[in-house]
């Protein structure tokens, strides 16, 4: 017997029962189509967290961490032979800084990836206005150079903000959630309120609206020689300085670069934001495994309708057992019947995932700020490697599920089903 006449069998045995095995190949094709949609969602949250971070934050951000010590001139004397202890007074609230920023910065032009640079101090205060207050962070820059540092120009709500946060010293620009917290609208007076107690009155000249619901309720931008007077550290300094680069997907190697020419720690934008890329990551494959069940479930299914099938054949296994058809040949036309099964499913299964993904990329509702993204839909990434996954696992759970009762067609012995002990 060929595998031509092993095929031929097992489709009639399942011609035979079309309702049973319309429902069954339902079962997978339900399989199919929940995990080809949930693979979309879950690429498609993690893209968007991946997009918002690259489009929010700096693509390399350079602390005031030394990696390279600096060695005063003093310690070691060349022609005198003499060792100068330096003692240096550490206070621990102070704030560790870039000096001589400027420096920096040109240390680090020769690197050819570089598209924007812009310097930046961070300031940890209260806003207050009138009987609101909250705490929220100041990111003290220059707004022409951190235009385009974090996509801040097109997440301006007032598209003259910046200019006219330039023209301001005692300007800030808020995020949207922040300024609803503070009730506080455009050319409104607040108050921010440092560690030491000092109050400096800002005026708002603008809102933003990243999509990150965390900076778009604590985080503001202000001018850089304020910020730099509410810390009390000199004009010349800065707590940070973030950097755009050419190729965002190379950026741990321009950090590498830059931290080599600098002396000062930086990192790429995926290990700034390593905790948020893998909470999104880890959820995926945690929904993923839950929706796997679902084939589980249609694979008992399958299961369950081939151990029916054996033992309504098992005179038809009688039969052909003594007509001399080898176990392995009886055993092959079960797992074909579950093939057959497994091929039907994920051919209505998988069509069936591509439109319930574009009808869910249609649905709109209200932008929530519960979480961690602000967005009126539910982002969708269908690639058609998700589909051939789904394909091939679909068609191997239903094999598998069709092996246990194809070899238990193959225990019986002819002549006990012929005499009868074997009922069908």
């Amino acid at each position: 017997m060929n595998y031509m006449d092993q095929a031929r069998i097992a489709f009639v045995h399942l011609r035979e029962r079309k309702r049973q095995t319309a429902l069954t190949a339902l079962g997978v094709a339900v399989g199919s189509a929940m995990l080809v949609t949930t693979i979309a969602v879950s690429r498609g949250s993690s893209s968007n967290v991946i997009a918002k971070v690259i489009d929010t934050a700096p693509h390399v951000l350079i602390s005031a961490e030394r990696v390279v010590p600096l060695v005063p001139d003093n310690i070691i004397v060349q022609n005198g032979g003499r060792v100068a202890m330096v003692t240096k007074n550490v206070t621990p609230d102070k704030q560790e800084v870039i000096k001589n920023y400027t420096g920096v910065v040109e240390s680090i032009r020769p690197v050819e990836e570089l598209r924007s640079i812009s310097p930046f101090v961070l300031s940890k205060v209260i806003a207050r206005n009138k009987t609101r207050f909250t705490p929220c962070v100041t990111r003290g820059v220059v707004p022409h150079l951190e235009a385009d540092i974090a996509g801040l120009k097109k997440n301006l709500i007032e598209v003259n903000a910046l200019d006219e946060l330039a023209y301001t010293p005692n300007g800030i620009l808020v995020g949207d959630l922040l300024a609803k917290k503070l009730n506080a609208g455009y050319r409104d007076r607040i108050v921010l309120v440092t560690k030491n107690s000092e109050e400096f009155p800002v005026t708002v000249v603008g809102r933003f609206s990243s999509g990150f619901n965390a900076k778009d309720e604590r985080e503001a931008y202000v001018n850089l020689s304020l910020a730099q007077r509410m810390e009390g550290i000199a004009s010349n300094s800065v707590t940070g300085i973030g950097l755009r680069t050419a190729h965002v997907e190379r950026a741990a190697e321009t950090a590498a670069k830059v931290q080599a020419l600098s002396g000062y720690h930086s990192e790429s934008w995926d290990e700034t934001n390593r905790n948020v890329i893998e909470f999104y990551n880890r959820n995926a494959v945690i929904t993923l495994v839950l929706v796997g069940f679902v084939f589980i479930v249609a694979g008992l299914g399958v299961s369950s309708v081939m151990t029916t099938v054996v033992l309504q054949k098992v005179k038809d296994i009688a039969i052909m057992r003594s007509m001399g058809v080898q176990r392995g040949s009886i055993t092959r036309i079960f797992m074909l019947e579950g093939f057959m099964i497994g091929v039907l499913g994920v051919l209505v299964g998988s069509p069936m995932g591509h439109v319930i993904c574009h009808f869910v990329s249609l649905i709109r509702f209200e932008a929530s700020t519960a979480g961690v993204l602000k967005s009126d839909r539910l982002n969708l990434l269908e690639m058609a490697d998700s589909h051939l996954i789904v394909i091939v696992f679909g068609i191997l759970i239903a094999v598998f599920s069709s092996l246990s009762p194809a070899r238990k067609a193959t225990r019986y012995m002819p002549v006990s089903i012929l005499r009868g002990e074997v009922g069908a």
